[in-house]
């Protein structure tokens, strides 16, 4: 995905795990601790993981036409460092490594100047085949021939992404001019250096040099060390298909992500949409992004529904290794069968306002709410301004303390909120309910707690990744979809655990207490799969 992202750790509640980080870079940038702690459990519940951001050696022209042997040169100068990694994590014990997309080859072809860079790719499904031990069963597989080789070397599963080419007849109906098919594929390996499967991504995000496979690839692959994976890529990560459908096999507990992800905020950051992710489905997510920060590529990570290691690095060079212990069966946020039991003074409000929500009156202007008359003395002016590209109704959040309510078409946002100390920042909450149409179309609703760029209406959806408010919140919305996700970023790209998320009363909440940092993002993303 090539337009819309420091090593990280953070603990959350109940989870304990054990880590290590190493670089490709001697020295790991921005390592943050939150209350690190001593794994507890016994090794067998748990498995070894790493991802790997890359900073790729690209080809000085990709428009360019080039020798099967050319594009052979620079890719082995990736799959090089590639090699170098795997050794590393190795020594660490690892068992499954993901690497990131377009990881090997680049970006930004055409559908002929790429074609030296692919490998032919056999169906799985239909070939037992390790390329590693059997090179010359097919003809133009050298990257598939490492990739497995390194497998091997390393004793781990290797996912990885390359581009690859299948041929077809003129009868096929959907066969290309060419005579051939052009797909962006993930291929995972097994130990022993044998091609487990292999995912042709299907959301393309402005791809002209490939195509999305006639039937959608639904790829979920067994593994002796944690169960089942499921697999995808980039901007599919936006979409139901393949997403969602995979997550629909209860045995999925892990996701395997590369990406080439370029930073969208202040809702779309690459570790935020990861985060959130892991969190709605209580899974552990494991992301490689591209390191390229001149277009805004960065930010890769492991992350469960209750820790996250990540990394995301705009200043420096070079690539990252994140290794991570990770557990067999993720455990879950505190989600609604818990809230309310914790009756601090300001859930009780959030429950109170939610029973008295249905007699508030319905103007945008001014909220008018029984319940709620103390929180809403002098109801703040809605404004206007674009976030994401998209038109979003806000409200300035001004004072100590208080409870706001935006809305937009169906939806309205909620938030009820205490600040420790006033900073001299401008915060907003914004409310979206309408179909994004930029850089891709899909139905967004969206309540979004965001920091300015600046004290006017205007700045608010800029792009901005320090802030010093500090919040205790509950934001929540009447969504029209069971898909929502929690983005929760604070200053310096941090990321930070919900105290609870969940469904109270047909509504999605967000809550949060004793923010470490300043908070940049607090949101709640649904997505109207069936409006796109």
């Amino acid at each position: 995905m090539q337009t819309l992202f420091t090593v990280c750790v953070m603990s959350g509640a109940g989870l304990q795990l054990v880590f290590f980080l190493c670089g490709y870079s001697v020295v790991a940038l921005g390592v943050h601790a939150e209350e690190p702690r001593v794994a507890g459990h016994h090794e067998a519940e748990h498995y070894m993981a790493a991802v790997y951001e890359h900073q790729l050696i690209l080809t000085p022209d990709p428009l360019a036409l080039m020798s099967r042997q050319q594009a052979l040169e620079l890719m082995n100068q990736n799959l090089d460092i590639y090699e170098q990694q795997v050794m590393i994590a190795a020594q660490k014990g690892v068992q499954i490594i993901v690497f990131p997309e377009d990881g090997i080859h680049g970006f930004n072809f055409t559908r002929t100047s790429v074609y030296p860079f692919l490998d032919f790719m056999p169906s799985p499904r239909l070939v037992r085949w390790n390329p590693c031990l059997e090179p010359h069963r097919f003809n133009d597989t050298e990257v598939l021939q490492r990739l497995s080789c390194m497998a091997i070397k390393g004793d781990m599963f290797v996912v990885a992404n390359l581009g690859t080419k299948q041929p077809c007849h003129s009868n096929d109906p959907g066969c290309p001019k060419d005579g051939r098919y052009q797909f962006n594929t993930n291929v995972v390996f097994s130990n022993n250096g044998t091609l487990v499967d292999r995912y042709r991504k299907h959301n393309l995000y402005f791809e002209a040099a490939f195509d999305a496979p006639l039937k959608v690839d639904h790829i979920i692959f067994d593994t002796p060390f944690a169960g089942k994976f499921g697999i995808f890529t980039c901007f599919d990560i936006l979409f139901f298909d393949p997403a969602i459908i995979l997550l629909r096999d209860s045995e999925v507990k892990h996701i395997v992500y590369p990406t080439a992800w370029m930073n969208q905020l202040p809702l779309l950051a690459a570790i935020q949409i990861q985060r959130a992710f892991a969190i709605a489905f209580g899974i552990n997510f494991l992301a490689a992004n591209i390191h390229h920060p001149s277009l805004g590529m960065t930010g890769s990570g492991i992350h469960s529904p209750l820790k996250s290691f990540w990394h995301h690095d705009m200043e420096g060079s070079g690539g990252h290794l994140i290794i991570a212990q990770v557990a067999k069966n993720p455990l879950g946020l505190i989600g609604t069968e818990n809230a309310t039991e914790k009756m601090d003074p300001s859930h009780s409000k959030f429950l109170e306002l939610l029973a008295g929500d249905p007699y508030c009156e319905k103007d945008a202007q001014e909220v008018h709410c029984d319940r709620a008359t103390e929180w809403n003395m002098n109801a703040p002016p809605t404004f206007h301004s674009e976030m994401m590209y998209d038109h979003f109704t806000l409200v300035p959040v001004w004072g100590r303390e208080g409870y706001l309510r935006v809305c937009a078409n169906g939806l309205c946002c909620h938030l009820l909120y205490q600040r420790p100390t006033l900073s001299k920042e401008l915060y907003a909450l914004g409310v979206f309910d309408g179909l994004h149409t930029v850089h891709g179309t899909y139905y967004v609703q969206a309540c979004a707690l965001v920091k300015c760029g600046g004290l006017g209406f205007d700045t608010c959806g800029q792009e901005i990744t320090e802030a010093t408010g500090r919040f205790e919140f509950h934001l929540w919305g009447n969504f029209s979809t069971s898909y929502v996700f929690p983005l929760l970023l604070t200053s310096g790209m941090t990321l930070e655990t919900p105290d609870q998320f969940g469904w109270e009363n047909d509504y999605s909440f967000l809550r949060k207490r004793g923010l470490s940092s300043g908070l940049v993002t607090a949101a709640l993303y649904g997505r109207l799969y069936e409006r796109d």
